[in-house]
């Protein structure tokens, strides 16, 4: 495949710009709809916006094991196409999409018989209960669909083409917003199906734009190849696929259960504290659109440079954005502290739930360029094949310092005290990974990639098991010394 968008050649800058600019679109019209949600269901009333905030912590973990396959996708695609083997990616990718159809079915089953269960322990009241669980029931319906998206939308990002997804991004986002007031409302001829209707709108906006992914990708493109069942390549092919998304799939899983153990504590002290924080937190995932559109854009460009054997200008992209993200969000929080009031009387107009969204508003966005930092460099950990060093990095901010500091916060200065606990963890953990970032390179040996066939054809069907020679060993310059970050 060549180099058509200039990952392995184009000046750094501009091919990274090139691919976050339609990233920042798309994810703008997807987390524009999430804002969206919160605002019709926030005119429903305090219980509903705080039933709808039970819920993000839940709907994350879903959401977060996608990622976590679709960044096990775009590692390995990256490499195969960077490396010059792009049939095998089409076996793999195909590979991987019946993988994640399987998983995310079962977790869908799973999640939706122990609906009670889990949102009691959360904190959920009597009152939230039934709401929770219109909402989950076609939430958890349409969850396959919105995980083979996300996988196949990386997919098309492994080939460096940013457009197309965020294009199919903006379709669910439209489908979404047009159908939100009409179901949640009942205008016209709908019914009024109020936090239900929010639920469908979601489902159905995800199976429409998951079908032009798939039409894409598999008709269009022809990124995806059926291949005849293989035991033995599907293992190979499962391993190479679960070596980075197990790892990433769990460190963004553990976002939303710290989001959930913090939220629990908020709940035992005040239950509007609980609707600002469900506001403030998809607020937030606004304020870090540019993070994660260049986080997206950077994984492939990563990907692709270290399997053409360019370790130096995969380290030279990571080192500039990190220094981007830093000196954007730092500016970003300036007009935001003078507006947090304003702010937060678009989301609700209950006085109590103002004065804490409004604090919120005002605190977190300062630590937002060193969250950045956290963010785009366990990200990128991933594409230099450092799965479990991406995770410890985030288990050490969630689990040994933010919720720590959390409890400490809760027992001295109640909800205020809490919220504070986020920047001063994202502050400290922002100055580690810049430091770790300087000293990044591969592994001596890297496990479990997609084996490949060394005959120049155009099938993808070779034998996995006499195959399973690892080329990025063989393309690999830069070798990590014993000081070095190491899985």
């Amino acid at each position: 495949m060549k180099d058509r968008h200039g990952l392995l050649s184009g000046p750094i800058g501009r091919v990274l710009l090139n691919m976050t600019l339609p990233n920042l679109i798309g994810i703008m019209t997807i987390l524009g709809g999430s804002l969206v949600d919160v605002f019709f269901i926030s005119k429903l009333g305090t219980e509903p916006l705080a039933a709808v905030s039970f819920t993000f912590p839940v709907t994350l973990v879903i959401s977060s094991i996608g990622i976590g396959l679709g960044v096990g996708v775009s590692t390995n695609l990256g490499r195969l196409i960077g490396s010059g083997h792009a049939p095998e990616s089409k076996v793999f990718l195909f590979d991987a999409l019946c993988i994640t159809l399987l998983i995310i079915w079962g977790l869908s089953i799973l999640g939706c018989v122990f609906i009670e269960p889990i949102f009691s322990l959360l904190g959920a009241n009597e009152a939230s209960l039934p709401l929770i669980n219109d909402y989950m029931w076609y939430w958890y319906l349409g969850a396959p669909a919105l995980v083979l998206l996300m996988v196949s939308n990386q997919g098309l990002r492994a080939t460096g083409d940013t457009r197309t997804p965020a294009k199919i991004m903006m379709i669910a986002a439209v489908v979404n917003l047009v159908l939100d007031p009409l179901l949640i409302f009942g205008i016209g001829p709908f019914p009024r199906l109020e936090i239900l209707g929010a639920a469908i709108a979601t489902t159905l906006s995800w199976v429409v734009a998951m079908s032009l992914a798939g039409y894409l990708i598999i008709i269009k493109r022809k990124l995806v190849v059926f291949a005849s069942f293989d035991i033995g390549r599907l293992i190979l092919h499962w391993k190479a696929l679960a070596h980075i998304a197990r790892p990433a799939a769990l460190m963004n899983v553990i976002n939303p259960i710290a989001n959930g153990v913090i939220m629990a504590m908020l709940a035992r002290i005040d239950q509007s504290g609980v609707a600002a924080f469900g506001a403030g937190t998809r607020l937030e995932s606004v304020l870090l659109i540019v993070v994660i559109a260049l986080s997206s854009s950077l994984m492939p460009f990563i990907a692709q440079n270290l399997g053409a054997n360019q370790p130096e200008r995969a380290k030279k992209a990571l080192l500039m954005s990190l220094q981007f993200v830093f000196v954007f969000q730092t500016l970003l929080f300036i007009p935001l502290y003078f507006n947090a009031t304003a702010i937060a009387h678009l989301f609700t107009n209950d006085p109590l739930v103002i004065d804490w969204l409004s604090f919120y508003v005002m605190v977190l966005p300062a630590a937002y360029g060193p969250l950045g930092i956290v963010i785009i460099f366990a990200t990128s950990l991933n594409a230099y094949h450092r799965p479990m060093s991406s995770l410890v990095i985030n288990l050490c901010r969630l689990m040994l310092l933010m919720l720590p500091f959390a409890a400490l916060g809760a027992y001295i200065g109640g909800i205020k005290g809490v919220l504070l606990a986020l920047p001063i963890t994202n502050t400290l953990m922002g100055i580690a990974c810049y430091y770790l970032a300087t000293k990044i390179s591969e592994p001596n040996d890297i496990k479990h990639t997609v084996p490949y066939s060394d005959k120049n054809q155009d099938t993808p069907d070779y034998d996995a098991n006499n195959e399973q020679h690892n080329h990025l060993s063989r393309t690999a310059a830069a070798k990590p010394s014993a000081n070095n970050i190491i899985d």
